[in-house]
């Protein structure tokens, strides 16, 4: 007999219940097929059930085949035509086999061939209409879900304590305090429901998130071109934790130096730390946990790439979204937790606080790309420096144009061949030149009065920049 998971029924228990009548959450059937199907979909969306198989109407044990192949062809129906994976048992009585299918009440719709059905007293009924769109309305969050019975013995309440210490650190928590029962505290917060613990208090402060949530992580690559990895991380643990450890991971990948101001050492990052920490706050709570994507952030020399399974909420837009805008969060109760700590604000301003800060430190606006499914977000390093243009083999005359636009704002054809005592054909070259790489680009009249200013985007001057990472995962 194949490997199958097992729950507490014995051969006398059987017998017991046997002797019970049919029920919303008690079926006998004496052959496996569709109709067994329609009544595990049935049990899923009501209360959950049991369903007994090589039982007649009459509940006398009649068996069925249950070699190797029957009982795994049993498994993959299931699994392959319902989503979902029950518990399985197998019981011999005199001979007999009978296979016991205990279902679970899902977490999500489940249909069989495209059709959705529910238990009503012991029968099994395919969904209204009507019956759709209430069980459609019902809040039905992942945060919010159960994706088992979770206890407080998962969490790590160390976590919990320093999360209470920090949010009031902020003046954002008064009606929690350090002498609360941890049960209590999880209720107010909303991490659990009539003691339940939900997805969101395991993601949050579970002491072994990925073992129910393995797709739960973060991938930070850093790459030299869109195939080379230079260095590779990945991240797990509870939401803070990932939050934490993915800021400081991307510190490890970017470059600092140090001005020294007065008698203080000050770090001037690739990037500004706070957008850096704005972004990894909004993959790690806009995304959609449905899914089983990981969160992906690629790192290159004048670049970063993040990305978050979960697009835009139904009916936004990209123009809605830049705009002033409320808060829309996919995860609400993940996202206030996150609040309380003091890492983002809940008044959907974290987009337009996430340009400004890249503006103040002189860097290119992001790049934002989204449908309903995906989210993706795309720093520029600031490229308009002597050193970086010097890579790109540019020459001294078009390195010190690049300063004196950076720091006027434009600069003239007129301006750059008196800059250099050059001719007219010549300064065109290089103005050209510069333009082509996305340096620059042309404002206003054309001839000896042309203006030009610095390029809003990066420059296109290498084959990695030009080509879009990738949004699947790198091998």
């Amino acid at each position: 007999m194949s490997k199958h998971n097992e729950f507490s029924v014995n051969s006398n228990e059987l017998l017991e219940i046997l002797k019970m009548d049919e029920d919303i959450n008690l079926e006998f059937k004496e052959n496996f097929g569709d109709n067994t199907l329609k009544t595990i979909s049935a049990f899923s969306n009501t209360d959950g059930g049991t369903l007994i198989i090589g039982v007649n109407k009459h509940k006398k044990i009649t068996g069925m085949q249950l070699k190797d192949n029957n009982y795994q062809n049993i498994v993959n129906q299931i699994v392959n035509k319902l989503s979902i994976t029950p518990e399985f048992k197998v019981i011999n009585i005199d001979d007999k086999k009978v296979l016991i299918i205990n279902v679970r009440k899902s977490s999500i719709p489940v249909s069989f061939d495209g059709r959705y059905y529910k238990r009503v007293g012991n029968t099994t009924r395919e969904m209204t209409f009507e019956d759709l769109k209430s069980y459609f309305r019902k809040d039905l969050r992942w945060e919010r879900l159960k994706e088992k019975d979770f206890t407080f013995d998962e969490i790590d309440e160390s976590n919990v304590k320093n999360f209470l210490s920090i949010a009031k650190s902020k003046d954002r928590l008064s009606v929690l305090n350090f002498n609360m029962p941890i049960e209590e505290i999880f209720e107010k917060l909303g991490l659990s429901e009539n003691g339940k613990i939900n997805n969101a208090g395991i993601l949050l402060f579970g002491k072994e998130v990925q073992k129910y949530f393995n797709y739960a992580k973060v991938r930070v690559v850093k790459l030299k071109d869109n195939i080379t990895i230079v260095s590779d991380r990945w991240i797990e643990g509870n939401l803070f934790n990932q939050f934490a450890e993915t800021v400081e991971t991307i510190k490890n990948f970017i470059s600092v130096r140090y001005e020294i101001k007065g008698i203080e050492r000050k770090e001037i990052w690739d990037y500004p730390l706070e957008a850096i920490r704005e972004a990894v706050a909004n993959a790690l709570l806009h995304r959609d946990y449905f899914t089983a994507n990981n969160i992906q952030i690629k790192i290159y020399d004048d670049r970063i790439w993040f990305y978050n399974p979960g697009g835009l909420p139904e009916g936004w837009s990209l123009e809605k979204l830049l705009d002033l805008h409320c808060s829309a969060a996919r995860n609400l109760i993940m996202f206030y937790v996150f609040y309380l700590a003091g890492f983002v604000e809940n008044i959907g301003s974290g987009i337009e606080r996430m340009i400004k800060t890249l503006s103040d430190y002189k860097l290119p606006h992001p790049k934002f790309e989204a449908n309903h499914t995906e989210f993706s977000l795309l720093f520029f390093k600031d490229v308009y420096t002597e050193e970086y243009l010097a890579k790109l083999n540019f020459n001294e005359r078009q390195i010190k144009a690049v300063m004196y636009v950076k720091e006027k704002g434009k600069i003239t054809n007129r301006e750059y061949r008196e800059m250099f005592n050059i001719t007219d054909r010549t300064a065109l070259n290089d103005l050209k030149s510069l333009c082509d790489k996305g340096l620059l680009k042309k404002i206003g009249k054309t001839g000896r009065s042309t203006e030009y200013i610095l390029a809003e985007i990066n420059p296109k001057n290498t084959k990695q920049t030009r080509n879009k990472p990738e949004k699947h995962e790198i091998g």
